[in-house]
């Protein structure tokens, strides 16, 4: 079975980019200089052409290895716990209320 080979417009748009990227992509990944998420990837493709100056094609299979490169897990929600009310203020150490309170107190 040989593999589905697409243009460079459908590739593109099974990507969700522009053709012009996807070609900004391919000169990157040449170049040994294109990464996704932070990893390096490099792109394999075919070129037709006497010398390689014809039309690209790229398998599907490609394709989707670059769809799940680009693929960010979904990260679980932290469980959030309830304030605690504290009965106490810390680094306080006197009596807590008004100072002509105390000295009342004192008489």
């Amino acid at each position: 079975m040989s593999p589905e080979l697409l243009t460079t417009r459908e590739a593109a748009r099974r990507l969700g980019i522009s053709v012009s990227t996807l070609y900004l992509w391919l000169a990157q990944s040449n170049a040994g200089e294109f990464a996704i998420r932070g990893r390096p990837i490099t792109i394999e493709y075919y070129q037709t052409g006497a010398r390689g100056q014809g039309r690209i094609r790229i398998e599907a299979r490609e394709i989707d290895r670059l769809k799940d490169a680009m693929l960010v897990p979904s990260s679980s929600a932290l469980e959030r716990r309830l304030p605690t009310q504290r009965q106490h203020y810390p680094g306080i150490t006197v009596k807590l209320g008004r100072p002509d309170s105390a000295a009342d107190s004192s008489r």
